[in-house]
């Protein structure tokens, strides 16, 4: 393994001072470390860290630093091929790239593609790489190596980062979100018994939909009526308003993260746009990305909801306690819409929380069936 430490250090002696990126899962405990030194910027998404990156390098002369998981790698062509190419502007960048599905790995659904072709995807858009050692000892000569590509050539470079890699850090800098009563499962628990039989929920990546799967579980309810999006970081929304145009008489919830807000802010415009009386957005805040690390989102500095009153929302609402939340609730269903409720949380989730036993496919059939359906049925 690497020890955060050795590898923060090693970059700051090969002058690489800046970093900007999305968390992962597997570059937390580097993450966490350099943020703990403040010398990290976390982006709203993958092509806004890169050209937040460009513009470091336009400004200092030097090579930026960008991070982020694979599963995010899409939302870097366009930069990468736009803008950092050596037929275009030709800057040099380094990436630290999570590779998630890595072949001959166990993984979730929604990363088996992106890790299977993570290879040929940087074979085909011309990129150099490598594979990020785990000996300690080899690592400064292919960070060397990596910095003699980007010098001479003016190029991006990709080192790709593998489960295990690097040792454990704990983040010390960490919002503190105790004197919140709330947590996330909590809020999934109160809100669900306000949304009729008919009601379809949207539910957006990571721990949302892990829990919204085992509370289905735990009442015996059925999963026919949520859609899990397991990866698609920051399209749920979209999904969502998908659904509520083409069913105008069902009322359509996505329930929502703020990191997955932040990530395609832009979607917000739309839904007020096409305005959808039957659309409910259920933002769920609790200022950082908690499914891989913990790091602090802008989402506490945000105001959500005069963001999504700019943008035509017909009515916002937020809470942050039990009450507040029922109350709110009630105000948001029998409202026009589209509408959202923020609700403001505290960070963390049970250890012990599972993934859904069902497949997407499985997933996205049950609730195509349902959709189908004058009349649905209290389970499966």
């Amino acid at each position: 393994m690497i020890r955060p430490r050795f590898f923060y250090e090693l970059l700051q002696s090969k002058g690489i001072t800046y970093a900007v990126g999305v968390p992962d899962s597997l570059l937390k405990h580097y993450c966490a470390y350099a943020y703990d030194r403040g010398q990290q910027t976390i982006a709203a998404n993958e092509g806004g860290a890169v050209a937040l990156a460009a513009g470091y390098h336009l400004a200092t002369g030097n090579i930026p630093m960008v991070y982020m998981q694979n599963s995010g790698f899409g939302n870097i062509v366009n930069p990468l091929t736009s803008l950092l190419d050596t037929e275009v502007y030709s800057i040099p960048m380094l990436f630290l790239v999570g590779w998630r599905g890595e072949p001959g790995t166990s993984d979730a659904h929604q990363h088996h593609k992106q890790g299977r072709v993570m290879e040929p995807l940087l074979e085909a858009l011309e990129v150099p790489y490598a594979h990020l050692s785990t000996r300690e000892e080899e690592v400064d000569a292919q960070l060397e190596e990596a910095l003699e590509f980007m010098r001479t050539d003016s190029t991006p470079y990709v080192l790709l980062v593998s489960r295990g890699t690097f040792s454990p850090y704990t983040l010390t800098d960490i919002r503190q979100t105790d004197s919140l009563p709330l947590t996330r499962e909590k809020a999934l628990e109160l809100l669900l018994p306000f949304l009729g039989d008919k009601d379809v929920i949207v539910s957006t990546t990571g721990k949302t939909s892990r829990e919204l799967f085992e509370l289905r579980e735990r009442n015996n309810e059925g999963h026919h009526r949520d859609f899990l999006t397991v990866g698609s970081m920051g399209h749920a929304s979209q999904i969502a308003l998908g659904i509520a145009l083409q069913k105008p008489d069902r009322t359509v919830v996505c329930i929502d993260g703020d990191g997955a807000a932040l990530m395609h802010l832009g979607s917000l415009a739309i839904i007020g746009q096409e305005a959808p009386q039957n659309y409910r957005h259920i933002l769920i805040n609790n200022g950082a990305h908690d499914s891989v690390g913990g790091q602090p989102t802008a989402g506490f500095e945000v105001d959500f909801g005069k963001i999504a009153r700019g943008c035509g929302y017909r009515n916002c609402f937020r809470a942050d306690n039990k009450e507040r939340l029922q109350e709110q609730m009630t105000k948001l269903l029998s409202a026009e819409g589209p509408a959202l409720l923020e609700i403001v949380i505290r960070c963390g989730a049970r250890s012990d929380l599972g993934r859904p036993t069902i497949s997407p496919v499985e997933n996205k059939e049950r609730v195509m069936t349902f959709l189908q359906k004058q009349e649905s049925p209290d389970h499966e």
